[in-house]
């Protein structure tokens, strides 16, 4: 326990730090879009979803004891959007979008995952 509240005094602490001097930009979150995604190596895309899952483990360690509801957070439904994919699943999903929407480059990554996976993904299986 007391393991824990150090590593989340420690995350709190740095991400107070980090925001400090980023006040104006708080309100701006970069987004990477298909155009980045395109021009990106193999490497470098699997990085970007490895952010992503570490995101939601991140938040699952942190809510162990009392996870959230889908109304709290996205995690959830994020999780249950994606069983059964993997990094090279999702990825090759992504890059196919991409091909098959040249018109749409300006598009978030983040958006087409989860319109185009997470959002299916969460239907009943007929």
């Amino acid at each position: 326990m007391a393991r824990r509240l150090s590593w989340l005094a420690a995350t709190a602490t740095a991400c107070v730090v980090m925001t400090m001097g980023q006040s104006a930009l708080a309100q701006e979150i970069p987004l990477v879009t298909g155009k980045q995604w395109t021009q990106s190596t193999e490497q470098m895309k699997k990085a970007y979803l490895v952010g992503i899952a570490n995101l939601a483990q991140v938040e699952s360690a942190y809510y162990a004891d009392k996870p959230p509801g889908d109304t709290q957070s996205i995690m959830p439904r994020l999780s249950k959007g994606l069983r059964g994919h993997t990094l090279d699943t999702v990825r090759q999903r992504v890059d196919n979008w991409y091909a098959a929407h040249p018109d749409q480059l300006s598009r978030p990554v983040i958006e087409t995952i989860w319109f185009d996976m997470v959002i299916p993904g969460l239907q009943p299986q007929k």
